[in-house]
C-alpha cells in the first residue's frame, strides 16, 4: 500500500499502445498520495478547527449546551436526596490528612466518568436545536428490545439517571474502562457533527450504543465482539449490531483518531461539567499505600527528567537533601 512501484499505479502497458501518463503528474506537489490513494489528513473538512472532537481548543458541544439550562437557572432533576438546593460539603486537606480524588487525565475514576458522560448526553438531549434523525438510529424501526417501544417513545426525555443506568449497564458488563467512556463521548459529538443529526429520545440508546461499541474496539486492546453485546441485549441480533457498526463508521467518515490533547480537553471538560452540576468526584483520604505509589512515580518521573537534562549538556546541581552522609536517606515529607 505504501510503494509507489506498486503493480496497481505503474503496471506495464499492452503491447501497441502508448504510454499513459501517471495520475501523479496531475497533483500538485503538496497533494500527492501515494498509490493513489487519499490520506486521511487530506479528507480533513475546511472548518476542522471549528470541530470539538478534532481540534484542541474548539469548545465541546455539551459545555454549551448545559450552558443554556444553567443560565436559566434549570440544573439535571435531583434525587430526594437532594432536594436542599444547598452546595455538598467539600472535603479539605489538613496537616494531618490530605484528601485527593483518585482520579486523573490518564487514569479517570470509572464511576464518576461514567456518570459525567451520562449528564453530557442529557444536555445533548435536554437542549438540541433541532429534530434531525436517521433510520438506523431510530428505536422503533430497530428496537432493542422484544416488547419495542411506546408510541410516544419520541415525545419524552430521558432523565439522567435513565441515561447513567444504561450506560453504567454496558460498561459493567463488557467491563470497559474509563477512557473508554471519553472516547464514546468523542465519537458521538464527531457524529453529531459530520453526519449532521441530533441525538434525540427516539435515538439516544442506538448512537450511545453505536459510540461505545466503536470506542471499545478502538481503545481496548482486548475489543469486546458484537455478538458480546448480544448477550447484554438479549433481543438485539448480530446482523443489527454490524449494520450499526458499519453505518457509524461511514458516518464519522471512518476517521476514529482522537488526539491526546482532544481527549485531555473532553476529560477536563467533563470534570467542569459535574462541578457546575454538584456531581463532583469525591476526595478519599491519602492512605500509606497510595502515598508510597505517589512517590515512587514522582521519582520516576524525576529521573527521566533529570537524565533527558544531562544527555542534553545541563548541569545537575544537587541540593542538600540529595547530599549522601553515609547513612540512610528517610523522606521528611511526600509532596503528591
Amino acid at each position: 500500500m505504501g510503494n509507489k512501484n506498486s503493480c496497481c499505479a505503474h503496471s506495464s502497458p499492452p503491447p501497441g499502445r502508448k504510454d499513459m501518463p501517471h495520475f501523479e503528474e496531475y497533483l500538485p506537489k503538496e497533494q500527492e498520495s501515494v498509490g493513489n490513494l487519499q490520506h486521511i489528513s487530506e479528507r480533513e473538512p475546511e472548518d476542522w478547527d471549528a470541530d470539538p472532537s478534532l481540534h484542541p481548543k474548539a469548545g465541546t458541544i455539551f459545555m454549551e449546551r448545559s450552558k443554556v439550562s444553567l443560565e436559566n437557572g434549570l440544573v439535571r432533576k435531583r434525587s430526594q436526596n437532594h432536594l436542599v438546593d444547598v452546595r455538598p460539603l467539600k472535603k479539605s486537606s489538613s496537616c494531618s490528612t490530605i484528601y485527593l480524588d483518585d482520579s486523573t487525565v490518564s487514569q479517570p475514576n470509572l464511576k464518576n466518568t461514567v456518570k459525567c458522560v451520562a449528564l453530557a448526553i442529557y444536555y445533548h438531549i435536554k437542549n438540541r436545536t433541532s429534530h434531525r434523525q436517521l433510520e438506523i438510529f431510530d428505536e422503533k424501526l430497530h428496537p432493542l428490545t422484544r416488547d419495542g417501544v411506546a408510541d410516544d417513545y419520541d415525545k419524552h426525555n430521558p432523565e439522567h439517571r435513565q441515561i447513567y443506568k444504561f450506560v453504567r449497564t454496558l460498561f459493567n458488563a463488557a467491563q470497559l474502562t474509563a477512557e473508554c467512556a471519553i472516547i464514546t463521548l468523542v465519537y458521538l459529538e464527531r457524529l453529531l457533527t459530520y453526519a449532521e443529526v441530533d441525538i434525540t429520545p427516539a435515538n439516544w440508546k442506538r448512537i450511545v450504543l453505536g459510540a461505545i461499541l466503536l470506542a471499545s474496539k478502538v481503545w481496548d486492546d482486548q475489543a469486546v465482539w458484537n455478538v458480546d453485546y448480544c448477550q447484554i441485549l438479549k433481543d438485539i441480533n448480530v446482523e443489527d449490531m454490524n449494520e450499526l457498526e458499519r453505518q457509524f463508521l461511514e458516518m464519522l467518515q471512518f476517521n476514529i483518531n482522537v488526539p491526546s490533547s482532544v481527549y485531555a480537553k473532553y476529560y477536563f471538560d467533563l470534570r467542569t461539567l459535574a462541578e457546575a452540576n454538584d456531581l463532583s468526584f469525591p476526595g478519599e483520604p491519602l492512605s500509606k499505600d497510595r502515598a508510597q505509589k505517589l512517590e515512587a512515580m514522582s521519582r520516576v518521573c524525576e529521573d527521566k527528567v533529570t537524565e533527558q537534562a544531562l544527555r542534553n549538556g545541563f548541569k545537575k546541581w544537587s541540593s542538600m537533601d540529595n547530599v549522601s552522609t553515609g547513612a540512610p536517606r528517610r523522606s521528611v515529607a511526600i509532596l503528591s
